[in-house]
Protein backbone atom coordinates (compact mmCIF):
# COMPACT_ATOMS: atom_id res chain seq x y z
CA UNK A 1 0.00 0.00 0.00
CA UNK A 2 1.68 3.23 -0.97
CA UNK A 3 0.99 6.45 1.57
CA UNK A 4 -1.15 8.98 1.67
CA UNK A 5 1.47 11.61 -0.10
CA UNK A 6 2.48 9.36 -2.87
CA UNK A 7 -1.23 8.89 -3.34
CA UNK A 8 -1.67 12.64 -3.62
CA UNK A 9 1.28 12.56 -6.38
CA UNK A 10 0.10 9.73 -8.32
CA UNK A 11 -3.03 11.38 -8.64
CA UNK A 12 -1.75 14.68 -9.94
CA UNK A 13 0.25 12.78 -12.17
CA UNK A 14 -2.30 10.90 -13.25
CA UNK A 15 -4.90 13.41 -13.87
CA UNK A 16 -2.27 15.97 -15.34
CA UNK A 17 -0.90 13.34 -17.87
CA UNK A 18 -4.82 12.65 -19.12
CA UNK A 19 -5.22 16.46 -19.77
CA UNK A 20 -1.49 17.25 -21.40
CA UNK A 21 -0.29 14.06 -22.96
CA UNK A 22 2.78 15.39 -21.61
CA UNK A 23 5.27 13.97 -18.75
CA UNK A 24 4.73 15.28 -15.38
CA UNK A 25 8.26 17.22 -13.83
CA UNK A 26 8.71 17.30 -10.22
CA UNK A 27 8.70 21.48 -10.51
CA UNK A 28 5.10 21.20 -10.88
CA UNK A 29 3.84 18.93 -8.18
CA UNK A 30 5.54 21.11 -5.68
CA UNK A 31 3.74 23.96 -6.77
CA UNK A 32 0.16 22.03 -5.61
CA UNK A 33 1.24 20.17 -2.48
CA UNK A 34 3.70 22.85 -1.14
CA UNK A 35 6.65 20.15 -0.86
CA UNK A 36 10.40 20.29 -1.36
CA UNK A 37 11.55 19.24 -4.23
CA UNK A 38 13.44 17.36 -2.65
CA UNK A 39 10.76 15.68 -1.39
CA UNK A 40 8.89 15.05 -3.78
CA UNK A 41 12.09 13.48 -6.01
CA UNK A 42 12.03 10.72 -3.62
CA UNK A 43 8.55 9.91 -3.60
CA UNK A 44 8.91 9.83 -7.11
CA UNK A 45 11.58 7.41 -7.29
CA UNK A 46 9.56 4.94 -4.86
CA UNK A 47 7.18 5.21 -7.00
CA UNK A 48 9.02 4.14 -10.20
CA UNK A 49 10.60 1.53 -8.31
CA UNK A 50 7.07 0.29 -6.99
CA UNK A 51 6.25 0.38 -11.01
CA UNK A 52 3.37 3.25 -10.32
CA UNK A 53 4.60 5.49 -12.91
CA UNK A 54 7.75 5.34 -15.08
CA UNK A 55 9.90 7.80 -17.19
CA UNK A 56 9.74 9.12 -20.44
CA UNK A 57 12.80 8.45 -22.96
CA UNK A 58 12.12 12.63 -24.09
CA UNK A 59 12.11 13.86 -20.46
CA UNK A 60 13.09 13.88 -16.63
CA UNK A 61 9.23 14.12 -15.81
CA UNK A 62 6.80 10.74 -15.31
CA UNK A 63 4.23 9.34 -16.71
CA UNK A 64 1.38 6.85 -14.60
CA UNK A 65 2.09 3.33 -16.29
CA UNK A 66 -0.40 0.15 -16.70
CA UNK A 67 -0.03 -0.30 -12.68
CA UNK A 68 -0.72 3.51 -12.07
CA UNK A 69 -3.81 3.81 -13.97
CA UNK A 70 -5.06 0.82 -12.24
CA UNK A 71 -4.33 2.13 -8.58
CA UNK A 72 -5.95 5.07 -9.43
CA UNK A 73 -9.23 3.95 -11.44
CA UNK A 74 -9.37 1.41 -8.50
CA UNK A 75 -8.36 3.61 -5.31
CA UNK A 76 -8.47 7.03 -6.63
CA UNK A 77 -10.81 8.23 -9.07
CA UNK A 78 -13.64 10.23 -8.49
CA UNK A 79 -16.33 9.66 -10.78
CA UNK A 80 -17.39 13.00 -12.25
CA UNK A 81 -20.38 14.39 -12.04
CA UNK A 82 -22.02 15.17 -15.40
CA UNK A 83 -22.47 18.78 -16.69
CA UNK A 84 -25.34 19.96 -17.36
CA UNK A 85 -25.00 20.69 -21.11
CA UNK A 86 -23.84 16.78 -21.44
CA UNK A 87 -27.25 15.68 -19.64
CA UNK A 88 -29.27 18.14 -22.02
CA UNK A 89 -27.84 16.35 -25.25
CA UNK A 90 -28.52 13.08 -23.69
CA UNK A 91 -31.91 13.51 -22.34
CA UNK A 92 -33.07 15.21 -25.87
CA UNK A 93 -32.76 11.52 -27.15
CA UNK A 94 -33.95 9.53 -23.95
CA UNK A 95 -37.32 12.16 -23.70
CA UNK A 96 -37.66 11.62 -27.70
CA UNK A 97 -40.77 8.71 -27.94
CA UNK A 98 -40.69 8.22 -31.46
CA UNK A 99 -37.18 6.48 -31.39
CA UNK A 100 -36.89 2.66 -30.67
CA UNK A 101 -34.76 1.64 -28.11
CA UNK A 102 -32.24 0.54 -30.65
CA UNK A 103 -31.89 4.26 -31.96
CA UNK A 104 -32.20 5.45 -28.91
CA UNK A 105 -28.73 3.69 -27.60
CA UNK A 106 -26.99 4.54 -30.95
CA UNK A 107 -27.66 8.09 -30.88
CA UNK A 108 -26.69 8.89 -27.16
CA UNK A 109 -23.79 6.24 -27.88
CA UNK A 110 -22.78 8.79 -30.62
CA UNK A 111 -23.30 11.82 -28.15
CA UNK A 112 -20.93 10.05 -26.17
CA UNK A 113 -18.42 10.23 -28.79
CA UNK A 114 -18.57 13.39 -29.83
CA UNK A 115 -18.66 14.34 -26.56
CA UNK A 116 -15.20 12.64 -25.41
CA UNK A 117 -13.58 12.21 -28.68
CA UNK A 118 -12.93 9.06 -28.31
CA UNK A 119 -14.54 5.89 -30.01
CA UNK A 120 -18.17 3.81 -29.07
CA UNK A 121 -18.72 0.64 -29.88
CA UNK A 122 -22.58 -0.89 -29.26
CA UNK A 123 -22.70 -4.84 -29.31
CA UNK A 124 -26.28 -5.27 -29.87
CA UNK A 125 -27.80 -9.22 -28.90
CA UNK A 126 -25.33 -11.69 -30.40
CA UNK A 127 -26.58 -13.18 -33.53
CA UNK A 128 -27.30 -16.35 -31.24
CA UNK A 129 -30.61 -14.72 -30.15
CA UNK A 130 -31.35 -13.36 -33.40
CA UNK A 131 -33.06 -15.27 -35.92
CA UNK A 132 -34.35 -14.95 -39.16
CA UNK A 133 -37.87 -13.32 -39.86
CA UNK A 134 -37.80 -13.05 -43.57
CA UNK A 135 -35.37 -12.55 -46.67
CA UNK A 136 -36.83 -9.88 -49.38
CA UNK A 137 -34.84 -8.86 -52.56
CA UNK A 138 -35.12 -5.98 -54.77
CA UNK A 139 -33.65 -6.19 -58.49
CA UNK A 140 -31.07 -3.02 -59.11
CA UNK A 141 -31.04 -4.15 -62.58
CA UNK A 142 -30.61 -7.48 -64.92
CA UNK A 143 -27.22 -8.63 -63.23
CA UNK A 144 -28.07 -6.82 -59.55
CA UNK A 145 -29.54 -7.39 -56.49
CA UNK A 146 -30.25 -6.12 -52.96
CA UNK A 147 -30.79 -8.79 -50.64
CA UNK A 148 -32.48 -7.53 -47.67
CA UNK A 149 -32.55 -9.32 -44.23
CA UNK A 150 -34.92 -8.64 -41.19
CA UNK A 151 -34.54 -10.45 -37.81
CA UNK A 152 -37.53 -11.31 -34.98
CA UNK A 153 -35.66 -8.29 -33.18
CA UNK A 154 -36.56 -5.75 -36.03
CA UNK A 155 -32.88 -5.64 -37.31
CA UNK A 156 -32.37 -4.94 -40.84
CA UNK A 157 -29.39 -5.67 -42.92
CA UNK A 158 -29.11 -4.88 -46.73
CA UNK A 159 -26.48 -6.03 -49.44
CA UNK A 160 -25.88 -5.86 -52.59
CA UNK A 161 -24.98 -9.20 -54.52
CA UNK A 162 -23.78 -9.75 -57.93
CA UNK A 163 -25.64 -12.43 -60.37
CA UNK A 164 -25.19 -11.78 -63.74
CA UNK A 165 -26.68 -13.99 -65.83
CA UNK A 166 -29.26 -15.42 -63.43
CA UNK A 167 -33.38 -14.80 -64.22
CA UNK A 168 -35.22 -12.86 -61.50
CA UNK A 169 -37.61 -16.18 -61.67
CA UNK A 170 -34.58 -18.28 -60.38
CA UNK A 171 -34.20 -15.53 -57.72
CA UNK A 172 -37.80 -15.29 -56.40
CA UNK A 173 -37.85 -19.34 -56.28
CA UNK A 174 -34.97 -19.06 -54.44
CA UNK A 175 -35.87 -16.73 -51.72
CA UNK A 176 -39.12 -18.10 -51.72
CA UNK A 177 -37.20 -21.68 -50.47
CA UNK A 178 -34.96 -19.58 -48.47
CA UNK A 179 -38.39 -18.10 -46.45
CA UNK A 180 -40.19 -21.44 -45.96
CA UNK A 181 -36.89 -23.18 -44.84
CA UNK A 182 -35.42 -21.07 -42.26
CA UNK A 183 -37.03 -18.47 -40.71
CA UNK A 184 -36.68 -19.00 -37.03
CA UNK A 185 -33.10 -20.00 -37.66
CA UNK A 186 -30.78 -18.44 -35.86
CA UNK A 187 -28.62 -16.40 -37.76
CA UNK A 188 -25.53 -18.28 -37.03
CA UNK A 189 -26.50 -21.74 -37.65
CA UNK A 190 -28.13 -20.68 -40.86
CA UNK A 191 -24.90 -21.14 -43.01
CA UNK A 192 -24.47 -24.72 -41.86
CA UNK A 193 -28.27 -25.66 -42.55
CA UNK A 194 -27.97 -23.81 -45.90
CA UNK A 195 -25.18 -26.39 -46.86
CA UNK A 196 -26.27 -29.18 -45.49
CA UNK A 197 -30.64 -28.89 -45.41
CA UNK A 198 -31.59 -26.57 -47.84
CA UNK A 199 -28.85 -26.83 -50.93
CA UNK A 200 -29.76 -30.48 -52.36
CA UNK A 201 -33.93 -28.52 -52.39
CA UNK A 202 -32.76 -25.68 -53.98
CA UNK A 203 -31.10 -27.89 -56.52
CA UNK A 204 -33.71 -30.09 -57.00
CA UNK A 205 -36.17 -26.71 -57.80
CA UNK A 206 -33.62 -24.11 -59.69
CA UNK A 207 -31.85 -24.44 -62.47
CA UNK A 208 -28.57 -21.73 -61.45
CA UNK A 209 -28.68 -23.31 -58.11
CA UNK A 210 -24.83 -22.84 -57.86
CA UNK A 211 -24.50 -19.77 -58.34
CA UNK A 212 -27.68 -18.86 -56.45
CA UNK A 213 -26.66 -20.69 -53.26
CA UNK A 214 -23.13 -19.40 -53.40
CA UNK A 215 -24.08 -15.89 -53.44
CA UNK A 216 -26.55 -16.41 -50.60
CA UNK A 217 -24.35 -18.79 -48.10
CA UNK A 218 -21.76 -15.67 -48.35
CA UNK A 219 -24.62 -12.87 -47.69
CA UNK A 220 -25.57 -14.24 -44.43
CA UNK A 221 -22.29 -15.11 -43.27
CA UNK A 222 -21.43 -11.02 -43.71
CA UNK A 223 -25.09 -10.63 -41.94
CA UNK A 224 -23.62 -12.99 -39.16
CA UNK A 225 -20.44 -11.66 -38.26
CA UNK A 226 -21.79 -7.83 -38.51
CA UNK A 227 -24.77 -8.42 -36.77
CA UNK A 228 -25.62 -5.63 -34.46
CA UNK A 229 -21.62 -4.37 -34.43
CA UNK A 230 -21.92 -0.71 -34.18
CA UNK A 231 -18.85 1.76 -34.29
CA UNK A 232 -19.09 5.66 -33.61
CA UNK A 233 -16.47 7.52 -33.80
CA UNK A 234 -13.51 5.62 -35.45
CA UNK A 235 -11.99 8.28 -36.50
CA UNK A 236 -11.34 9.72 -33.43
CA UNK A 237 -7.81 8.10 -32.74
CA UNK A 238 -6.34 9.75 -36.01
CA UNK A 239 -6.60 13.04 -32.80
CA UNK A 240 -4.86 11.04 -30.27
CA UNK A 241 -1.29 11.93 -29.79
CA UNK A 242 -0.23 8.20 -28.70
CA UNK A 243 -1.27 7.06 -32.77
CA UNK A 244 -0.49 9.92 -34.45
CA UNK A 245 2.38 7.52 -36.01
CA UNK A 246 0.85 6.56 -39.45
CA UNK A 247 1.48 2.26 -39.32
CA UNK A 248 0.18 2.29 -35.49
CA UNK A 249 -2.72 4.19 -36.59
CA UNK A 250 -3.57 2.39 -39.60
CA UNK A 251 -3.35 -1.17 -37.25
CA UNK A 252 -5.38 0.09 -34.93
CA UNK A 253 -8.32 0.94 -37.88
CA UNK A 254 -8.12 -2.42 -39.03
CA UNK A 255 -8.47 -3.93 -35.81
CA UNK A 256 -11.62 -2.11 -35.25
CA UNK A 257 -13.27 -2.79 -38.75
CA UNK A 258 -12.52 -6.58 -38.17
CA UNK A 259 -15.65 -7.21 -36.24
CA UNK A 260 -14.34 -10.76 -35.30
CA UNK A 261 -11.67 -9.16 -33.01
CA UNK A 262 -14.20 -6.50 -32.04
CA UNK A 263 -16.91 -9.07 -30.90
CA UNK A 264 -14.37 -9.56 -27.73
CA UNK A 265 -15.10 -6.66 -26.27
CA UNK A 266 -18.51 -7.93 -25.31
CA UNK A 267 -19.43 -8.06 -21.17
CA UNK A 268 -21.41 -10.29 -19.13
CA UNK A 269 -21.28 -7.67 -15.96
CA UNK A 270 -24.05 -5.39 -15.28
CA UNK A 271 -21.36 -3.48 -13.93
CA UNK A 272 -19.17 -0.85 -15.54
CA UNK A 273 -15.74 -2.36 -16.00
CA UNK A 274 -12.22 -0.78 -17.00
CA UNK A 275 -9.72 -2.82 -18.96
CA UNK A 276 -6.36 -1.18 -19.48
CA UNK A 277 -3.65 -1.88 -21.67
CA UNK A 278 -2.96 -5.67 -21.53
CA UNK A 279 -6.42 -6.28 -19.65
CA UNK A 280 -8.47 -5.51 -22.83
CA UNK A 281 -7.87 -8.11 -25.66
CA UNK A 282 -8.09 -5.40 -28.43
CA UNK A 283 -4.74 -4.09 -27.92
CA UNK A 284 -2.28 -2.90 -25.08
CA UNK A 285 -2.13 0.55 -25.86
CA UNK A 286 -5.98 1.56 -25.12
CA UNK A 287 -8.35 1.40 -22.34
CA UNK A 288 -11.70 0.10 -22.77
CA UNK A 289 -14.48 1.05 -20.65
CA UNK A 290 -17.84 -0.73 -21.02
CA UNK A 291 -21.11 -2.29 -19.24
CA UNK A 292 -23.48 -4.81 -19.85
CA UNK A 293 -27.16 -3.26 -20.44
CA UNK A 294 -31.00 -4.87 -20.86
CA UNK A 295 -33.66 -3.04 -21.77
CA UNK A 296 -36.78 -4.94 -22.38
CA UNK A 297 -35.98 -8.48 -24.26
CA UNK A 298 -32.77 -6.61 -25.91
CA UNK A 299 -29.49 -6.95 -24.20
CA UNK A 300 -25.91 -5.90 -25.47
CA UNK A 301 -22.87 -4.20 -24.68
CA UNK A 302 -21.97 -0.47 -24.69
CA UNK A 303 -18.15 0.58 -24.87
CA UNK A 304 -15.78 3.11 -25.07
CA UNK A 305 -12.69 2.89 -26.50
CA UNK A 306 -9.92 5.50 -25.81
CA UNK A 307 -5.70 5.82 -25.05
CA UNK A 308 -4.74 4.50 -21.76
CA UNK A 309 -4.60 8.41 -20.95
CA UNK A 310 -8.57 8.38 -20.69
CA UNK A 311 -10.54 10.60 -18.85
CA UNK A 312 -12.18 7.49 -16.75
CA UNK A 313 -13.76 9.91 -14.28
CA UNK A 314 -15.90 11.58 -17.02
CA UNK A 315 -16.32 8.29 -18.88
CA UNK A 316 -17.43 6.37 -16.51
CA UNK A 317 -19.77 8.98 -15.31
CA UNK A 318 -21.62 8.95 -18.73
CA UNK A 319 -21.17 5.46 -19.20
CA UNK A 320 -23.60 4.63 -15.91
CA UNK A 321 -25.76 7.65 -16.67
CA UNK A 322 -26.57 6.40 -20.17
CA UNK A 323 -26.92 2.25 -18.88
CA UNK A 324 -29.26 3.49 -16.06
CA UNK A 325 -31.69 5.75 -19.14
CA UNK A 326 -31.64 2.37 -21.78
CA UNK A 327 -32.38 0.46 -18.52
CA UNK A 328 -34.97 2.49 -17.74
Amino acid sequence: MISKRQSDILKLIVEEYIKTAKPIGSKMLCEILDCSSATIRNEMVELEELGYIEKTHTSSGRMPSEKGYRYYVDNLMEVKKMTGEDMLKLQTIFHNQSLQINDVIIKSMEIISDLTNYTSIILGSSSKENKLKQVEVIPIDKNKIIAILITDRGHVEHKQIDLPNVSLEEIKKTVELINNLLIGTPLDEIGSKLEFEIKPIISKYVKQHEILYNAFLKAFNDFSSKSNIHLLGKNNFLKLPEFDKTERMREMITKLEDNHLVRYVSEKDNNVKVYIGSENNLDEDITIIKTKYTAGDEEGTIAIIGPKRMEYDRVVGLLNYIKDNIER
